[in-house]
């Protein structure tokens, strides 16, 4: 078996505390605050080594004729855009860095879990640090947009993306880039077919089978976890229950922890499963296939019959940012066709642009088809997540 690579320091992040830069369901955390100084950008040393060659090499082509191709004036900013994102992992940020330098575009990525850029943004509101934020879904940006922190702005591309993906409102205060599944993940080493793996989250903790053999997550800033527990929960509404939610629901949550195998800080689950330490664990759908070619293991998802949350990855404007063109020029060029086509081959993703999608390998595009999506009330989940997730990590996390 491989072994595992050794643990990156710890580094201290002023407003996170302590951080590791590996990933955290789903983030990285491989910056600092940024202070707009050029000798604050950092470069995360966990590149994936394997590149799409042809698609950068297609989007580079397309970059200087495109509808997103900055101009004159933003490509003589002298501040860098700051981006905000929960979608770096496995080599995004670098190589959007990367693709946006040859676009004309200089940007500086900072990676947190979806809770905690929402966070992190509300706290900012009046007084902002970022030019643009990406990656996070509705649900998040409905909170943004209660919290007055992002602005309305119709991109080139608006046309080429289903609307209702988007903001609901009309107003057009953030819209649809990425499509990704939440799904329970388990190698199929240990369940050779879909009759031997749990049916449902539920199967987890109620079947003794499968009864520590799951990978619990402790963590609940990210937009995974969230997004698992929202799956959850909203079965079981009631409105005279706590939170709105019946004691039944909070007893799966409770049953989920008791009987999980806690999460090892800086492991992937895709480790701890080649290992045989679990056989399964919550996974976003893009995260698939790079995992069992770096891990060596083959993997299936569970496909409940009320289906999976499904996660929007949307983008917006920061409300105050003094760069607006250049803001509105690399939303433009990052959610054109050819930029999602290319993010797509690079990361297994499935875009939301129409003429992404065309270009898109047709495996990703027939998974996600046949992937049943949850129907989820995410205004109810928008209104009342904060309060689930504090009384989970008061009451229910060992």
């Amino acid at each position: 078996m491989e072994s595992s690579p050794p643990s990156p320091a710890i580094v201290k992040v002023e407003g996170w505390g302590e951080r590791s830069p590996l990933e955290i369901e789903g983030t990285l955390i491989p910056h600092p605050t940024p202070t707009r100084a050029k000798d604050h950008r950092a470069v995360h040393k966990y590149a994936r080594t394997a590149v799409a060659v042809s698609a950068a090499a297609t989007l580079t082509l397309l970059a200087g004729c495109s509808a997103g191709a900055p101009t004159e004036a933003a490509a003589e900013s002298s501040e860098p855009l700051i981006v905000y994102t929960n979608s770096n992992a496995d080599g995004r940020a670098e190589w959007l860095t990367a693709q946006a330098a040859e676009a004309g575009f200089e940007i500086q990525i900072v990676g947190q879990g979806g809770g905690d850029t929402t966070e992190k943004l509300i706290a900012e509101a009046g007084n902002p640090v970022a030019d643009v934020v990406f990656g996070l879904n509705n649900m998040y940006f409905s909170q943004l947009i209660a919290a007055d922190t992002i602005e309305p702005y119709t991109p080139s591309w608006s046309g080429e993306v289903d609307a209702a993906l988007g903001d609901p409102s009309g107003e057009g205060y953030y819209w649809p880039l990425v499509q990704q599944g939440i799904v329970l993940a388990y190698n199929t080493a240990a369940y050779p077919t879909p009759e031997d793996a749990p049916q449902d989250w539920t199967d987890l903790w109620t079947d003794p089978a499968f009864q520590g053999r799951y990978e619990s997550v402790p963590d609940l800033g990210g937009a995974t976890s969230q997004l698992v527990f929202a799956g959850i929960l909203t079965r079981y509404l009631d409105e005279s229950g706590d939170l709105g939610v019946s004691d039944e629901g909070w007893e799966q949550v409770a049953a989920y922890f008791e009987h999980g195998n806690p999460a090892v800080p800086d492991t992937d689950l895709y480790a701890r499963m080649a290992e045989g330490e679990v056989d399964m664990g919550q996974m976003w759908t893009s995260g698939l296939p790079s995992r069992e070619e770096e891990y060596g293991i083959d993997s299936e998802v569970v496909r409940p019959e009320v289906g999976v949350p499904y996660a929007v990855e949307q983008v917006a404007i920061v409300k105050g940012t003094d760069q607006t063109e250049q803001a509105q020029e690399f939303i433009d060029w990052f959610g054109s066709a050819e930029t999602q086509a290319a993010w797509s081959a690079e990361f297994d993703s499935m875009p939301v642009n129409e003429g992404a999608i065309a270009e898109a390998d047709p495996e990703i595009v027939e998974f996600h088809e046949n992937l049943p999506r949850q129907e989820i009330d995410w205004d109810v989940v928008a209104e009342n997540l904060p309060a689930w997730v504090e009384k989970i990590e008061l009451e229910y996390i060992p």
